[in-house]
C-alpha cells in the first residue's frame, strides 16, 4: 500500500476497500469511492493514477507476501532432500494450513483477489499459483530422483490437471464464505486427502 498516511488517503483506501468488496473491480465506481471518502473525484487522482492502481495498492502487498511464504516453504522442501536416507518417507510441511492461515490473516485482500478481481491482472491469480506449483513440484521430483528416491514416471497432462485441481481447492473456502476456523479445518482435511494420493502417485 502507498506510504501516504494522511487522513484523506486513509479514507480513500478504506472507501475503495469497501467499494471493491461490494461491487468488484469491474463495477466499482470512483464517484462512490470519492463520496465515501468525502472528497471530489478529481481528488482521488492526487493519490492514485487510476482505479487499477487503487485496486493494486490494496492487494499487491499481501500477494507478494503469499509468494514470499511460498518461497520459504519451497526452500524447506528442497532443504529436506539433503537429509534423505533409506528410511525417507515424504509427509509434507503442512503447507496447506500455513497458506490458509496467511490468507485468512488477510481475508479482505484475498476476497478481492479470488472473487472481485475480474478486469485486473489478478484475475488469473489461481492459475498463476497453479503454474508455480507445477514448476516447483517438477523440479522437486527431479531432485528427489537425483537423491536416489525412485519416483514413478507420470503423465504430464494428468499432472497438470491434478495440480490445478489441488490449487483451486485451496482457494475455495474464500469463495464459499468459510470462517477462519472452518477454513483451517478444511485445510487440514485437504492435506489428509491429498497427501496419501500424491505419495502413491509419485511412489514416494
Amino acid at each position: 500500500m502507498p506510504r501516504d498516511k494522511t487522513e484523506t488517503h486513509i479514507r480513500i483506501v478504506e472507501a475503495a476497500r469497501k467499494e471493491f468488496l461490494q461491487y468488484g473491480f469491474a463495477d466499482a465506481s470512483l464517484r462512490r469511492i470519492a463520496a465515501a471518502a468525502d472528497i471530489r473525484v478529481s481528488g482521488l487522482y492526487k493519490h492514485f493514477g487510476s482505479k487499477e492502481e487503487m485496486f493494486e495498492a490494496l492487494v499487491e502487498p499481501v500477494t507478494q507476501g503469499f509468494y514470499d511464504l511460498y518461497s520459504r516453504m519451497e526452500g524447506e522442501y528442497f532443504k529436506e532432500i539433503e537429509s534423505i536416507d533409506e528410511n525417507f518417507s515424504w509427509e509434507g510441511q503442512g503447507e496447506t494450513v500455513r497458506a490458509m492461515q496467511y490468507m485468512y490473516d488477510h481475508i479482505d485482500e484475498f476476497t478481492l483477489i479470488i472473487t472481485r478481481s475480474q478486469g485486473t491482472k489478478y484475475e488469473n491469480f489461481t492459475h498463476d499459483v497453479a503454474e508455480l506449483e507445477e514448476d516447483v513440484t517438477l523440479r522437486y521430483m527431479e531432485e528427489m530422483k537425483k537423491a536416489g528416491v525412485p519416483v514413478k514416471d507420470f503423465d504430464r497432462r494428468e499432472f497438470h490437471l491434478l495440480v490445478t485441481s489441488s490449487i483451486e481447492a485451496l482457494f475455495l473456502p474464500i469463495s464459499h464464505g468459510f470462517t477462519k476456523e472452518e477454513a483451517l479445518h478444511y485445510a487440514r482435511t485437504l492435506e489428509e486427502f491429498f497427501r496419501p494420493a500424491w505419495k502413491a502417485w509419485f511412489g514416494i
